[in-house]
């Protein structure tokens, strides 16, 4: 196990009714800025819950609406904008991981004098940022308790990832019932992007036994979850249990002690970049073909480890069970949890954007478990298409 640092000040309020919480913001300032996406917390009865807390306590409201699902430099640039001439003093997200990720840069954006974008590709610029808080609406990313975001801008192709101490959110409001609406296709797309996010870490640990064993119970609680949030999507203990263990698979206790390098994230990027794709449906097209490629003598361990601590097989011969564990993964994402098998079946016809994106993803995922070319990911990508 590798030394490391953490430190996680997300104070988090789980559970029903937690959006009471709201009034808390109080003690941070008298103007907040409100993000939040399509629109459908005004539908589900969140949006006047929350303006209901906020203005009981005299919170002077700013909003901005219409974050997207793969959030915009163009809409972190108003947001900015807004802070600045409304001289806003706190952030407060309501939705997923996009609307979470877009008020972060906001936030640090409000505190710097330059264009926004420079955060994005250069994260040491980050030296301060307005307090953030958010309430959850969707099981995925993990942004609720952790430094990083994730913000495109589609004109160059280009999606990147930043992350600062400056950007973990103050307080993080839980309430699984937010998550009943979430429907078929984001909830499968969620779990997919926790998975990921848990075998990022997990396939890099050497002798961590505490975080393998976490990620491990991790893996498993979402595979048990995620069909039943997905048939019954107003069944709490599922949707609680997704949410806690998405929380916990990126908030720095997974992968503190190894060193991780993701590269699955950073090829699901460039698609994202390039065709504004679903991140997670993305990841799980992606994942199983990453394994089939990386699959060889001395990464059979970790595929052993896996198919029979997450999967619970059983065999004597190690390259069968490490297939096995593999065509597991594949029958949970595409059959059970019914999600586009392949680049196809998620808008991708050709091959032609194969290359920039290879190069661009093996230039973001150096240092990964298994070192991957340009070449090796042109491979993954066939392979995935």
């Amino acid at each position: 196990m590798y030394n490391f640092n953490l430190h996680i000040p997300t104070r988090i309020h789980f559970g029903k009714g937690t959006i009471s919480y709201l009034s808390e913001l109080k003690n941070y300032g008298k103007k907040v800025l409100l993000v939040y996406g399509g629109g459908s917390i005004k539908k589900n009865g969140i949006y006047d819950t929350a303006m209901e807390f906020l203005k009981s306590v005299d919170i002077e409201v700013i909003e901005l609406g219409g974050v997207e699902p793969n959030p915009r430099i163009e809409t972190v640039r108003k947001g900015v904008e807004l802070c600045k001439k409304e001289n806003i003093d706190m952030v407060l997200a309501i939705g997923g991981g996009s609307t979470i990720d877009c008020a972060k840069v906001i936030a640090a954006g409000a505190k710097y004098n330059e264009d926004a974008w420079d955060l994005v590709l250069d994260s040491s610029k980050i030296t301060e940022a307005l307090p953030i808080f958010d309430v959850l609406t969707l099981a995925a990313t993990g942004t609720e308790m952790d430094p990083f975001a994730v913000i495109s801008d589609l004109s160059k192709n280009e999606k990147w990832g930043t992350g600062s101490p400056f950007m973990v959110p103050t307080m993080s409001i839980l309430d699984p019932e937010y998550t009943y609406s979430v429907s078929k296709k984001q909830t499968a797309a969620g779990t997919a992007d926790m998975m990921s996010h848990t075998l990022e870490n997990y396939f890099t640990m050497e002798n961590a036994d505490c975080q393998k064993f976490m990620a491990e119970g991790l893996l498993r609680t979402m595979i048990k979850n995620g069909p039943i949030a997905l048939n019954d999507p107003t069944n709490y203990d599922a949707r609680a249990n997704l949410m806690w263990a998405g929380t916990h698979a990126i908030n720095g206790n997974v992968g503190a002690g190894s060193k991780p390098s993701w590269c699955v994230h950073p090829m699901e990027h460039e698609l994202s970049a390039f065709y504004d794709i679903t991140h997670g449906e993305g990841l799980a097209i992606l994942t199983p073909a990453w394994m089939e490629h990386i699959l060889k003598e001395d990464t059979l361990k970790n595929f052993v480890d896996f198919a029979k601590n997450v999967w619970g097989l059983t065999g004597d011969d190690d390259w069968e069970l490490a297939h096995a564990g593999i065509a597991a993964l594949k029958k949970f994402f595409f059959e059970t949890m019914e999600m586009p098998a392949n680049l196809r079946a998620v808008g991708i016809t050709d091959e032609k954007n194969f290359g920039i994106m290879a190069q661009k993803a093996c230039d973001g995922s150096k240092g990964s478990f298994v070192p991957l070319s340009k070449e090796d990911i042109v491979e993954i990508f066939r392979a995935a298409f």
